[in-house]
């Protein structure tokens, strides 16, 4: 991903979810790194600690941070759920007004092309009968 890549992704994020959800985002995913940061560290402890009945110590540990991944993988879905609907929506509004400006400015063309056309015959019409006035004389 490049860095405009980048850009755009923290900038629609910004225009979907505002300033004051992005800590609350940031904040979930905080805790749920310091809950599996945690539980490594709990891991470790109790390895240290003791050498007997890994077996059922290793379960507890696999529960654990299949738990935890559990949770983080429910919050990024349900955040990049949130962030692709907003972009839908951005993009067909972002769409609707390319239409409706689009038609505007057709019939604005038209309007100027009908007014250039008239002036035109005027000014032709105008000339002719100044050339004709002329040159009977």
């Amino acid at each position: 991903m490049g860095g405009g890549e980048i850009v755009l992704i923290i900038f629609v994020f910004l225009m979907l979810f505002g300033a004051k959800a992005i800590p609350d985002i940031a904040r979930t995913l905080g805790k749920a790194m310091r809950e599996f940061q945690k539980a490594t560290n709990e891991i470790k402890r109790e390895l240290n600690e003791s050498g007997g009945g890994l077996g059922d110590d290793i379960g507890d540990i696999r529960s654990t941070i299949k738990n935890i991944k559990s949770d983080i993988q429910d919050g990024i879905l349900k955040h990049t759920g949130d962030i692709q609907e907003g972009i839908k929506d951005t993009t067909n509004n972002i769409q609707e007004g390319i239409k409706e400006h689009t038609s505007v400015i057709e019939k604005e063309v038209a309007e100027v092309k009908s007014d250039v056309t008239k002036e035109t015959e005027n000014i032709t019409k105008t000339v002719h009968d100044e050339v004709k006035t002329d040159y009977s004389i």
